[in-house]
């Protein structure tokens, strides 16, 4: 598997990017402990989290995921065989959010105390924070590489504009620039990405990271009617794939599958891959099986009919 470069930064990974937003919500910590195991042994080594994982679970204080990460990096001794990302800025409390340099300075060392290491390959601002200067953002971002806790810095959930903007005041400035993107985009969700944000990405030779990989699972093939909304934790979010163009997808997926022995998951992240300035989708699993499904994606070459069918399919 031929790694790709994070924009200019120097890092290079293997195209897929497992995400760890599972970690300690639909995976506990032996499950997420031989779910990474598992998938370092495969030969992979890209691994996103964020400090606001996961939240959202009753009974967890945010952090869980780094903290499940950084366990099993220090148990196996596997730091320097991983790319590890992780991000920061969505809230985390009351007074725990944004990307000022107070909180981003505090948020830092959060972080890599839960992560249980000394440096962050890929440090990415979760979201836009349009109460902090960009200059304050960015400056602080390069004092944190000056000192080695960073290697890299990305952003996630820029519009094009302020994307545009973020990396005009680095090059003003002399500040580090943003080397990735993490926007949403997969077989489903195309036309924000293609027509806002990959100009960008392409123009400045931004790294690509792209969430929602699997639209919330619809593209597994997993849902195909209503009744198979119960099915998981995040069906009800499913529901707005299940009309005539997301079903055609679905058709789609699941001929190309067939013609290449595998998966409609495997199939939908091989066409993410084979997309011009994509570093790597980001996709989770909560167990083997599925893991070993997903990852299947990177060592797929769709043949260029396969991928104008895909593209037919998903038309917008």
């Amino acid at each position: 598997m031929e790694k790709r470069e994070l924009g200019t930064s120097g890092i290079k990974v293997i195209p897929f990017c497992f995400g760890g937003n599972v970690f300690g919500w639909t995976a506990d910590e032996q499950t997420s402990v031989n779910l990474l195991n598992a998938f370092v042994d495969s030969g992979f080594d890209f691994i996103d989290t964020a400090d606001v994982y996961s939240t959202w679970v009753p009974g967890n204080k945010g952090g869980d995921s780094e903290t499940i990460i950084g366990n099993w990096l220090k148990k196996t001794g596997k730091r320097n065989n991983v790319i590890i990302a992780t991000k920061v800025g969505k809230p985390m409390g009351p007074d725990k959010k944004g990307l000022s340099k107070a909180y981003i300075t505090r948020a830092v060392e959060d972080s890599l105390k839960r992560l249980q290491t000394d440096y962050i390959d890929l440090y990415q601002s979760h979201d836009d924070d349009k109460d902090t200067p960009l200059a304050e953002t960015l400056e602080t971002f390069t004092d944190m590489i000056k000192q080695g806790k960073v290697r890299a810095i990305g952003a996630s959930n820029y519009g094009a504009e302020r994307l545009k903007e973020a990396l005009d005041v680095s090059k003003q400035n002399g500040f580090t620039a943003f080397q990735s993107l993490q926007p949403e985009y997969n077989l489903y969700a195309r036309a924000a990405y293609e027509q806002e944000l990959e100009p960008v990405c392409l123009k400045y030779n931004l790294g690509v990271i792209s969430y929602y990989s699997l639209a919330s699972g619809f593209l597994t093939g997993k849902y195909r009617s209503e009744n198979d909304l119960s099915k998981s934790k995040r069906g009800q979010g499913i529901k707005k794939y299940l009309n005539d163009r997301g079903l055609g997808i679905l058709n789609a997926l699941d001929k190309v599958a067939k013609e290449n022995n595998t998966t409609p998951a495997a199939i939908a992240l091989a066409w993410v891959i084979a997309r011009s300035g994509i570093t790597a989708p980001i996709a989770s699993a909560t167990s083997i099986k599925q893991l070993d499904e997903i990852t299947q994606a990177a060592r797929l070459n769709l043949s260029k009919e396969d991928i104008e069918l895909l593209n037919t399919a998903s038309e917008y």
